[in-house]
């Protein structure tokens, strides 16, 4: 296992360059002048010129590149062009609000995709399953973004039930656990769980369909093993899988949630990358899709332990 560990540390290392190249050039090549975010449009030739060399935007690309790295990997991220604040103290507060966020909607997508699944494939042919698979369909094919705004009309205008905007009281972006807060997080955590919902009915409805049909589980029932001791075997061997699934969708959410974070206005990485790109903020760009991307670099090393402890025969091929 400790081997296992270090040989995909080791493999992280090129992808962290490799996507660190391809953020900073992406970035660069986005249209528009990040010095516009800055000085003044009618601001004189020398002043942007002074500005652009005190930023460091007057040397070639990859001179640029090499002193971005070498000060990501001191831990300095840089100051924002917009704000002139270090770029990760404002990727702190969002970081925790979108992690919050997409683990509270894809625990409650998986709960729910597991029992939808689990019943669908136990139940197969059946209304409940046809029922769950058409919810799971529905629920890929919805954009999260339209659902946003349909779930803001319907209960934040018309009933008046939640709020629509923000992480607290007046739009605020601290987060306390009472219940004026838990509010905020209701809808944008309802409407980002409905993607991880229909991907995690459908994997486990196929999983439970394959494992009922293989030859233990019957032997299993003819010695007379009880439906919920079957169902735990069942449930033993699809978990792995399960859990792949869960924290892949976790990994989507967190770099995906742009869109319902801006419906919603909610504090996290989704809105701070929409203002940076509005504003051509270059350093909160790379910052932040750097950030995300080794995110999810160590969910997937974390998913694959956790696969490995839960099933031996991943250890052992």
């Amino acid at each position: 296992m400790i081997l296992y560990l270090l040989r995909r540390l080791f493999y992280a290392v090129p992808i962290a360059l490799a996507v660190g190249f391809v953020c900073f050039m992406l970035v660069q090549i986005a249209p528009g002048d990040p010095i516009n975010a800055i000085v003044p449009p009618d601001a004189p030739a020398d002043v942007v010129e002074q500005v652009r060399k005190d930023y460091g935007l007057d040397k070639p690309l990859p001179v640029q590149f090499g002193l971005w790295l070498l000060k990501v990997v001191q831990g300095d991220l840089g100051r924002s062009l917009a704000t002139g604040r270090p770029v990760w103290s404002d990727l702190q507060t969002a970081i925790g609000n979108t992690l919050m966020l997409a683990f509270a909607a894809s625990s409650l997508g998986f709960v729910l995709g597991c029992v939808l699944g689990g019943l669908a494939g136990t139940f197969r042919g059946s209304v409940l399953d046809r029922t769950a698979v058409g919810v799971a369909v529905a629920g890929v094919s919805v954009p999260h973004y339209w659902l946003g705004m349909v779930m803001v009309v319907i209960f934040s205008v018309q009933l008046n039930w939640l709020p629509a905007m923000g992480a607290g009281p007046g739009g605020s972006s601290d987060w306390s656990w009472d219940w004026e807060h838990i509010q905020h997080l209701v809808l944008p955590m309802l409407t980002l769980s409905v993607i991880p919902m229909g991907i995690v009915t459908r994997t486990v409805r196929g999983i439970v369909a394959e494992i009922m049909n293989q030859e233990f589980v019957v032997a299993l029932r003819g010695k007379g093993l009880t439906r919920m001791g079957v169902f735990l075997h069942v449930v033993k061997n699809a978990a792995p899988n399960a859990l792949a699934v869960m924290g892949l969708q976790l990994g989507y959410l967190m770099g995906g949630s742009i869109l319902v974070e801006t419906v919603f206005s909610w504090p996290g990485t989704g809105l701070l990358l929409n203002s940076a790109i509005f504003q051509r903020d270059l350093p909160v760009l790379q910052g932040t899709i750097l950030v995300l991307a080794m995110f999810f670099v160590a969910l997937n090393l974390i998913v694959d332990l956790v696969q490995t402890t839960l099933d031996p025969r991943i250890k052992r091929a």
